[in-house]
């Protein structure tokens, strides 16, 4: 076996070139024909995140924690919770990697309630009272340090 593993290897180091130079040497590229689409163009790649991204992805997770445990206890400001994500979607999903990630923290946030409560409990009540002050302390900082 220890035989094995070194031919093995080697095997697989001079085949890689051979490979390689079968894909570039394959048919050359052509243009589209009359009447038809070229293929697009690759998405330009992302931005690196602003400094205050974790802290933006954290606040949206709690947003849609809000989202359900409002709707839960019935509370009067509970269709407030998805539109005020929506708007930090349209104001800071300034790409589609950014929106989905976004989207997807503040969908972890109503998921990992909605699988947990089924009935506004007064342990549903005391969560909705954590994360109403965790969000408020999350976008003073926001914007207490990063300005908006």
């Amino acid at each position: 076996m220890r035989r094995l593993l070194p031919a093995l290897a080697a095997a697989l180091l001079l085949a890689a070139p051979v490979g390689q130079a079968q894909q570039r040497g394959s048919q050359p590229a052509r243009p589209p024909a009359p009447g038809q689409a070229a293929p697009p163009a690759p998405a330009p790649p992302e931005a690196p995140p602003p400094p205050y991204e974790k802290d933006l992805l954290r606040l949206a997770e709690v947003m849609g924690s809000l989202a359900f445990l409002r709707a839960l206890c019935n509370a009067s400001d509970s269709a407030e919770w998805p539109k005020r994500m929506q708007a930090l979607i349209d104001t800071e999903g300034t790409t589609p990697g950014r929106k989905e990630r976004l989207a997807g923290a503040y969908n972890r946030g109503y998921r990992g309630f909605a699988i947990t409560y089924r009935i506004c409990t007064a342990s549903a009540a005391e969560a909705t009272a954590r994360y109403l002050k965790e969000g408020e302390t999350l976008s003073r900082g926001i914007a207490g340090r990063f300005g908006g």
